[in-house]
């Protein structure tokens, strides 16, 4: 605050506010005697002139004589006022008489001289009494830390010594615009007038560039060194933020207030934006000094912490510079400290860090360390858009995650032996004997499915919380699963094993929703595998199975696994599973039908035996069910056994009864997929007492070839027996077939009706056979063991066997897309042709190139297509 007096003989008190930009007054009677005096381009005002500054009037400034008056004894006055001004005793000056000698020179043209003068008298101000103080203030520790980066003084000491000469910088500059703004306001006429006549910058303007130049740029001469002030203030603000970044306490109002000094001053006296000293001089330096501190630092962590410490101090140093952005230097540095760092700390040694033995991915991802991973997440999407690292590290333990579990199951040794048929009788009573070799596989391809399920589980969970749903971590996480799915060559059976035991059994006793899970797992599975026409092979098949056998649990959830599927996949791949569905339906329609007719005949003997019909649609049934390992007649038909009398007239009954409204169809009739409950009685036998001194009566539950064999023994004496070869001669049923029946009736003691001589635990030719009265079950109805109905994982032989039926099926597919594709091309290249031959299969199975160009030579051989001849690249033509 300093005070001066107008020409009315008013005091008035000024007082200056730096960062409003203006002068306010006020005098006895603040009310009525208050005014405005303005910086730069303002109007000195005040109430008692009528509100402005009149130009002077002739008499006042002595008529012609004073026009006279000479220039030096003018600028005299002017000078001697703005030491007075510079020196802060300002009170006795008249500043409305300066005004008016400032506004005379320039109306005596002497403008130039007058700006001129100004400038001399600042730069001499600058170099007697500001620099001196300033380099004064300037310590060996300054200039050390300027040249070589570092000082042997403690950290106290170059805080105590920086903070000194930023003080008095700061308060230079303060000055500086406080003395600047009153001289402006004397000099407001030679702006208005000469400036803008000759486009010269205004006094302010310029004097500001003189505080750049003779202060800021200005040399230290009593050093050895080429120094400048600027120098020594970007080694001194660099000093604090350095000391900070390590934990010490520092003035940041301070150093804001140097900031706000390099933001005000420019590289010239233009005023442009980009070339703010602060951008210029102070902001490069910055970044160099940040670059180095944090390559620094990136080196110390990766040598001597974990990559978790990594990313918790990179998090901790983008907040800690953000904050010093916004608060300490300038929220225009903030983006490119943030760059420094997002390259020094992330992404220079990412890989390293992505990779350490213990903390890196590998082990975030075993550990569930989920902070963490979301922490790498944002850290790499600072640097990469497409998250490549974080994607190769994902996909990379994926795969190895994935081929351990595939490892696992396919080392695990299933050769054990099964138990001995007739073993578990000599197991300790309230024990379950061991599983056999074939049960194993089964659940081991369960449990396979399950690990999957689990892993995916993991990482759907880790991109949900960690990962922010990223789309392309997603697209990567799918590739990985699939690969390392369709890298294991029974993965499409394991996953129709799977929903079969979850049809058959799983679900019973589950909620709708938890069904539903299931349903989605299984769906999901699907997703992955790239040949999805061998699931479709396996899934039928075990479909049928639980079908025919009855051991689906909901027909309901069956449906929703085909619609899930269809969504899936597509109409092609459900077809024949509805067709089967639509098959059971129109049988059990049949089958009501058949014995409404049956009993409307009135035929007592018929009445005994009831009939369950399954009519299958060939098509739409897997081979195996069908027969296709069965030996065939002449005319490729099932070779058909010998039935027994009563089933043979029921069969001609029903057949007669279809074919009245399906003429023209023919059925065959397939005994090894079906079962029959007999029911069997069993004497007494003489001389005992308990069960065996009284008739027995039991239902039993066999395969229908069973049936046959079993319907044998009634025409026996007792004590008569029939042979392998017999039983083989008079039923026609095949040997394999009966090597696999006999064992259940004659071995096995839950259905041990027949007895077997010689009592061996094999069958073999040459064995007799012979009704065992003396059977005896606690159960009345009794279910023969039996694989028939059970799926089970196919051994080598059947897994060959299965490949190569689908290869020939392959085939055919292939070739009706050649031939649909040629179709309506006409014409096409060899290499077009394949590319759309892969492109329209590659949703059912992976086409083998050999494959198709060999289905294309066939399909030529058989004039369906032909070479174009007289062209450069192979061509095709289509035939009609």
């Amino acid at each position: 605050m300093f005070t001066f007096s107008t020409s009315d003989r008013l005091s008035f008190e000024v007082y200056f506010h730096p960062h409003e930009g203006y002068l306010t007054t006020g005098g006895p009677e603040p009310a009525a005697r208050t005014g405005v005096l303005c910086f730069g381009w303002g109007i000195l005002a005040s109430r008692g002139r009528g509100g402005k500054i009149r130009p002077p009037r002739r008499h006042a400034l002595g008529g012609k004589n004073a026009d006279q008056e000479d220039f030096e004894s003018i600028w005299n006055a002017i000078r001697v006022a703005l030491r007075e001004i510079h020196t802060r005793n300002a009170s006795q000056i008249s500043f409305e008489q300066l005004y008016r000698l400032a506004y005379k020179i320039v109306v005596q043209k002497n403008g130039e001289k007058l700006y001129e003068r100004v400038k001399e008298f600042e730069e001499q101000w600058f170099a007697e009494e500001v620099m001196p103080k300033i380099r004064s203030l300037i310590s060996r520790n300054h200039t050390g830390l300027t040249v070589g980066g570092a000082s042997s003084a403690t950290t106290n000491e170059r805080r105590i010594t920086g903070e000194k000469f930023l003080k008095g910088l700061k308060s230079s500059w303060e000055d500086h615009i406080l003395c600047m703004n009153m001289t402006g306001d004397v000099l407001m006429y030679m702006d208005r007038v000469y400036c803008t006549d000759n486009r010269r910058p205004s006094i302010f303007t310029t004097c500001m560039g003189l505080y750049r130049d003779h202060i800021l740029r200005s040399k230290l001469v009593e050093s050895d060194l080429d120094l400048s002030t600027f120098d020594i203030l970007n080694s001194a603000l660099l000093d604090m933020i350095q000391m900070e970044r390590e934990g010490d306490v520092i003035d940041r109002n301070l150093i804001r207030s140097c900031m706000y000094m390099l933001e005000g001053l420019y590289e010239t006296d233009e005023d442009d934006e980009n070339e703010k000293l602060y951008l210029t001089v102070f902001e490069p330096k910055f970044l160099n000094s940040s670059r180095a501190f944090y390559q620094k630092e990136c080196m110390m962590l990766l040598r001597e912490t974990d990559a978790g410490t990594w990313l918790r101090q990179t998090q901790k140093r983008l907040m800690e510079e953000a904050d010093r952005c916004r608060t300490t230097i300038s929220p225009l540095t903030a983006h490119k400290i943030a760059e420094v760092i997002d390259v020094e700390m992330i992404g220079s040694h990412l890989n390293e860090f992505i990779q350490l033995e213990g903390s890196g991915v590998k082990s975030m991802i075993m550990n569930d360390r989920f902070d963490e991973l979301a922490l790498l997440y944002q850290n790499i999407s600072r640097i990469d858009q497409k998250k490549a690292a974080l994607r190769d590290a994902l996909q990379g333990r994926v795969m190895e995650m994935g081929c351990d579990i595939n490892n696992t199951i396919s080392n695990t040794d299933f050769s054990e032996k099964a138990p001995a048929v007739g073993d578990d009788e000599k197991a300790p009573k309230g024990k379950v004997p061991p599983p056999n070799a074939a049960a194993q596989q089964t659940a081991a391809a369960i449990r396979w499915v399950d690990e999957v399920l689990q892993l995916k589980d993991k990482f759907e969970s880790m991109w949900e919380k960690c990962f922010d749903s990223d789309l392309i971590l997603q697209t990567a996480l799918t590739k990985s699963f699939s690969d390392f799915i369709n890298l294991f060559e029974r993965s499409s059976e394991y996953i129709s094993l799977f929903v079969d035991v979850n049809l058959k059994s799983g679900i019973k006793g589950r909620t709708e929703a938890e069904v539903d899970a299931v349903l989605d797992k299984a769906t999901t599975l699907l997703r992955y595998v790239q040949d999805k026409d061998m699931f479709e092979r396996y899934y039928k098949k075990h479909l049928a199975r639980r079908l025919l056998h009855g051991k689906s649990e909901s027909a309901e959830v069956e449906k929703q696994m085909i619609s899930r599927m269809k969504q899936e996949v597509g109409n092609y791949f459900t077809t024949k599973l509805e067709g089967m569905f639509k098959d059971m339906t129109m049988s059990d329609e049949l089958t009501s039908n058949y014995r409404t007719h049956i009993q409307g005949l009135g035929e007592v003997d018929r009445k005994q035996i009831d009939l369950g019909i399954n009519v299958l649609t060939t098509n739409h049934w897997p081979m195996e069910v069908m027969g296709a390992a069965q030996a065939r007649t002449e005319d490729g038909r099932v070779q058909q056994c010998i039935w027994p009398p009563e089933i043979k007239l029921l069969q001609e009954s029903f057949t007669k009864f279809y074919m009245k409204k399906h003429n023209g169809r023919q059925l065959t009739w397939l005994p090894f997929s079906g079962s029959a409950d007999i029911r069997c009685v069993f004497p007494k036998i003489p001389g005992k007492e308990g069960a065996l001194g009284r008739e027995r009566k039991h239902e039993l539950t066999v395969p229908t070839l069973g049936m046959i064999v079993l319907l044998l023994f009634n025409d026996l004496e007792e004590g008569e027996s029939l042979s392998f070869e017999e039983i083989r001669e008079r039923s026609r049923i095949e040997v394999k077939d009966l090597q696999r029946i006999l064992p259940s009736l004659s071995i096995l003691p839950k259905a041990k009706v027949l007895n077997k001589d010689p009592p061996t635990k094999t069958i073999k030719p040459g064995d007799r056979f012979s009704f065992n009265a003396a059977f005896t079950s606690k159960s009345v109805k009794i279910k023969a063991p039996t694989a028939t109905g059970t799926n089970k994982v196919e051994a080598t032989e059947e897994r060959k066997q299965t490949e190569t039926k689908n290869d020939e099926m392959r085939g055919g597919v292939i070739e009706a897309a050649v031939v649909r594709i040629m179709k309506q091309r006409k014409q096409l290249e060899h290499q077009q042709l394949l590319t759309e031959v892969i492109t329209q299969l590659s949703s059912r199975f992976r086409p083998d190139l050999n494959m198709v160009k060999k289905r294309i030579e066939s399909l030529i051989e058989r004039e369906y297509l032909e070479r174009v001849e007289d062209v450069e690249r192979p061509t095709y033509r289509y035939l009609a």
